[in-house]
C-alpha cells in the first residue's frame, strides 16, 4: 500500500468515527429529555395543541443548562436576546418603526409561553385576555361595541408587535375603517356630511361607545347644535376654533406656542372637532397625542434606567398650548421643578443670574445637570455624580 493510499485510508477511519460519534450523540441528547428531565417534570405540563419547536423535540438544552446557570430556570441567557437567537427574523422586524411596549422591552412572555399552549402563537391564553390583562383602562363593553373588539379579535385592526402606524394600527386609521366599512356605504349614511369621508376618529371610538353609531360620547357644544354652526362661517381652520376659545387664543399667542411654532400643526392635529371620549375632545390619551408627533424624544428615553416619570405626563411640566418659557414649560426650568422637589428648590448647588455654566455661558438651571426626561444615572443627572459631572465645571476637582 502506497503512503498516499495509507493517508487515504486513515482519513476515512478518521470520518467514520467522527460519524459514530455524532449519531451517538444525537440519539443521546434526543432522548435526554424523556431519560432525565421527564423524570422529574410531567410530560403533561409541557403538551398543548401549539408546543415550542425545541420542546417538540425534547432539546431542553436548547434553552436550559442541565446543572447551574446564572438565570432562572436554569436558562443559558434572558430577555429577548435569548429568543432572538432562533427567531432573528424577527428581531430585525420589531426594531422599526412603533414598537409594542413589552416587546420594546424584551418581555416576551408577557404574552406567550415557552413551551406549549393551547392558544396560536403560544399565546398565555384568547388574544384578548392577553391584551386586556395590561390594558386594564379599556371597557369589556360598551352599549354598541364593535364587532372585532365583542368577539376579541384585537388583531383585527391592530399588529401585536409593531406597527408604522400610532396605537400600533395596522394601517392609517380611515383606510382601516373603509376597509370593512365600504365607502359607497359610509357615504349614503353622511350624505350631508359637508366634506368627503375622512378622519372617522374624530367622531367614532373603534372600540365602541354608549351613543349608537359607536359615536363618542362627548360631543362638542357647536355640534350638537348643527354643522352650520363652524361649517357655515367660510374656510374651516385654526381661526374657526379660536373664535370660541378665547383662553387658549391667549395661551396659543404666546413666545413659545404649540401650535404657532410647528409646521403644520393646528387645533384639530389633537382635538377632535366633532366627538371625543373626554371634555378636552383629544383624540386619544395624552401619551398618544404628544407620542404622534415627539417620536425620537420618547424614542431616546423611554428605556433609560432613570425616567421622570412614568408614563411621560407632559401637561405636569409643560402648558401643552403655548409658553413664555422655554420648551413650553409652565414655569422658569427651575420654577417648574421646585414645584415638585421642595428640598432641592431651598437647598441646592448654586443656580440663578449670577451662576454661569463655564461650558454654555448659560445661567445654571436644574437641566445643567439633570436631564428631566430620562437618563442611565441616579437622579436623572446628565452624567455620574461620583465624579464625572463635577469635573464638567470644577476641573480642578
Amino acid at each position: 500500500m502506497s503512503s498516499r493510499e495509507g493517508q487515504m485510508m486513515s482519513k476515512l477511519m478518521w470520518l467514520s468515527l467522527l460519524l459514530i460519534v455524532v449519531l451517538c450523540v444525537g440519539q443521546a441528547v434526543t432522548g435526554f429529555a424523556e431519560t432525565t428531565c421527564f423524570q422529574c417534570h410531567k410530560r403533561a405540563d409541557f403538551r398543548g395543541k401549539v408546543v415550542h419547536q425545541p420542546v417538540a423535540e425534547d432539546r431542553c438544552s436548547a434553552c436550559h443548562s442541565p446543572h447551574v446557570a446564572h438565570f432562572k430556570g436554569l436558562l443559558q441567557k434572558s430577555g429577548a436576546s435569548f429568543c432572538y437567537g432562533c427567531h432573528k427574523e424577527q428581531a430585525a422586524i420589531f426594531a422599526q418603526g412603533i414598537v409594542h411596549q413589552p416587546v420594546r422591552q424584551g418581555q416576551c412572555l408577557t404574552c406567550h409561553d415557552v413551551h406549549a399552549s393551547e392558544a396560536n402563537g403560544l399565546l398565555k391564553g384568547r388574544l384578548a385576555e392577553s391584551c386586556f390583562a395590561c390594558h386594564k383602562n379599556l371597557p369589556s363593553k360598551f352599549k354598541h361595541t364593535h364587532k372585532p373588539y365583542a368577539k376579541g379579535n384585537c388583531r383585527a385592526c391592530h399588529w401585536p408587535h409593531q406597527s408604522g402606524n400610532m396605537q400600533l394600527l395596522k394601517s392609517k386609521p380611515d383606510e382601516l375603517c373603509l376597509s370593512c366599512h365600504k365607502s359607497d356605504t359610509v357615504r349614503q349614511v353622511h350624505r350631508n356630511f359637508p366634506r368627503g369621508v375622512s378622519d372617522c376618529l374624530s367622531c367614532h371610538n373603534p372600540h365602541g361607545s354608549d351613543r349608537k353609531a359607536m359615536v363618542r360620547n362627548v360631543l362638542h357644544k357647536p355640534y350638537k347644535k348643527g354643522c352650520a354652526e363652524c361649517h357655515g362661517q367660510g374656510k374651516i381652520g385654526t381661526e374657526t376654533c379660536l373664535r370660541c376659545h378665547e383662553t387658549i387664543k391667549k395661551e396659543v399667542l404666546t413666545l413659545h406656542s404649540h401650535l404657532l411654532e410647528q409646521e403644520g400643526c393646528s387645533c384639530t392635529a389633537c382635538h377632535s372637532p366633532h366627538a371625543g371620549d373626554t371634555s378636552s375632545l383629544l383624540k386619544g390619551s395624552q401619551k398618544q397625542i404628544c407620542r404622534s408627533c415627539h417620536k425620537d424624544t420618547f424614542n431616546n428615553y423611554q428605556d433609560k434606567l432613570y425616567i421622570h416619570t412614568e408614563p411621560f405626563d407632559c401637561k405636569e411640566c409643560h402648558a401643552v398650548h403655548g409658553s413664555s418659557h422655554l420648551a413650553m414649560l409652565k414655569d422658569g426650568g427651575n420654577k417648574t421643578c421646585s414645584r415638585c422637589h421642595e428640598t432641592q428648590g431651598k437647598f441646592t448647588h448654586p443656580i440663578g443670574e449670577k451662576v454661569i455654566d463655564p461650558r454654555s455661558g448659560q445661567i445654571v438651571t436644574c437641566v445643567s445637570c439633570h436631564n428631566p426626561m430620562g437618563t442611565d444615572f441616579r437622579y436623572n443627572l446628565g452624567l455620574s455624580g461620583t465624579k464625572d459631572l463635577c469635573i464638567q465645571c470644577h476641573r480642578t476637582y
